[in-house]
């Protein structure tokens, strides 16, 4: 959990997680979560592994956690 000046910004993800986003440039994309990191201003950043290798940064509140199945 981060606190950003009276605001909280909570994330249930974690370093190898499988996330789609659902918001955001990178909407409709999936991958497995890398990189958790907190920055100045206080947003989680995430970075995105694809299937295919492709990489991508995303704030962690533009994805949800989900099954690899799903």
């Amino acid at each position: 959990m981060v606190s950003n000046a009276g605001k909280t910004e909570k994330t249930n993800l974690k370093n190898g997680d499988y996330c789609r986003v659902v918001r955001g440039t990178h909407a409709g994309k999936s991958g497995v979560v890398q990189d958790l990191k907190t920055s100045k201003g206080g947003n989680v950043t995430i970075t995105v592994v694809q299937d295919n290798g492709v990489r991508f940064k995303t704030l962690a509140r533009n994805v949800v956690r989900m099954d690899r199945d799903a």
